[in-house]
């Protein structure tokens, strides 16, 4: 992650001790899985249930090499640029610990807030995403659970947070500032472009829309997930964690790999998880830990090297994937 990163540098980053341990922790997850499914995964994901069993076993591993490959494609295009001090951002090391320790506990809580808070209104449980986002569901999120969702995470994840710490940081020690503004919109357009055409690939529901529905629901679609998940990510993970990350650890890799598990953290219950059964749920947390963990990782890389927590905000989340994939969730949830 240094700036002139050769290929003597990328074999000494792979051999850190917690690579090693992120590499290992994926060749586990998926032999647990092989030894829990029986070669079948009881997840409520429309968009995958047709694939077969080894396709969908392989698809967070083809997501991950992707993302690496982004990851090269973002150090190309930063590779002039000086990656800001962001430790520098974050208080003393013993405010900075107790700043995180209070940041994960309170959104912990927030989770537990909207799983008890879907149930009790006759919805869902709430997380970061709202039922059906990404692969579908079996029975759509009905409007009242869509507008409720969004409030409730933008309230808790966005709006107090950002209060909270705004009081004693500048939006440039938020990292919600940015010191190249040219510079980091090309670097979303770029990320932009090349995330959109990856996930047409392979999300083909918004080519079943017709023009005028695809006016009116993108829109719509931007909208609810920049206030429901975008923001709430932004704020809480990369404007506040990742500089206190990264000042205690100081290290940029461990950095990446705190984020990527804070960002599957807060995906513990998901609109298509199953918890009938230990074996479910295990199951379940399993795939949010490997869906979840390599964008995570991907954002933080961003934000590491651009200081702008904006930047993977629009390129690598309004856009791809909430309205290049959930356009058509929206439009039938909305009957546009």
């Amino acid at each position: 992650m240094d700036q002139a990163l050769d290929l003597g540098q990328i074999r000494t980053v792979l051999w850190r001790p917690a690579i090693l341990i992120a590499i290992a922790a994926w060749v586990c997850a998926h032999i647990a899985i092989i030894a829990l499914s029986d070669g079948v995964l009881p997840f409520d994901r429309p968009a995958l249930s047709a694939m077969p069993f080894t396709i969908q076993l392989a698809a967070p591993t083809v997501g991950m090499i992707e993302i690496f490959v982004l990851m090269a494609i973002v150090y190309w295009v930063t590779r002039r640029r000086i990656p800001p001090d962001m430790a520098s951002r974050a208080p003393t090391n013993t405010v900075a610990a107790a700043e995180i320790l209070g940041v994960l506990a309170y959104a912990m809580a927030g989770q537990a807030g909207g799983w008890l808070l879907g149930s009790a209104a006759g919805y869902r449980p709430f997380s970061f995403h709202i039922a059906g986002a990404l692969f579908g569901c079996s029975a759509l999120p009905s409007p009242g659970e869509i507008w409720t969702w969004m409030a409730y995470n933008f309230v808790v994840f966005a709006v107090l947070p950002f209060i909270w710490f705004r009081r004693r940081y500048s939006m440039t020690q938020l990292n919600l500032k940015s010191a190249a503004p040219r510079a980091d919109l090309l670097l979303i357009l770029v990320i932009m472009l090349c995330e959109s055409a990856f996930e047409l690939t392979t999300f083909r529901g918004l080519f079943e829309l017709n023009a005028h529905t695809i006016a009116l629901a993108a829109p719509l679609a931007f909208a609810v997930f920049f206030l429901g998940t975008v923001l709430p990510t932004m704020v809480l993970i990369f404007a506040i964690l990742l500089p206190r990350y990264l000042k205690l650890t100081g290290s940029p890799t461990i950095t990446v790999l705190l984020g990527g598990l804070t960002y599957a953290l807060m995906h513990l219950v998901e609109g298509w998880s199953i918890f009938a059964t230990p074996r479910d749920s295990a199951l379940s947390l399993i795939f949010v830990f490997l869906t979840y963990f390599g964008p995570g990782m991907f954002k933080s890389f961003v934000t590491l090297r651009t200081g702008n927590a904006w930047v993977h905000a629009i390129g690598y989340h309004a856009i791809a994937p909430h309205v290049v994939v959930d356009t058509p969730l929206i439009a039938k949830a909305f009957a546009l």
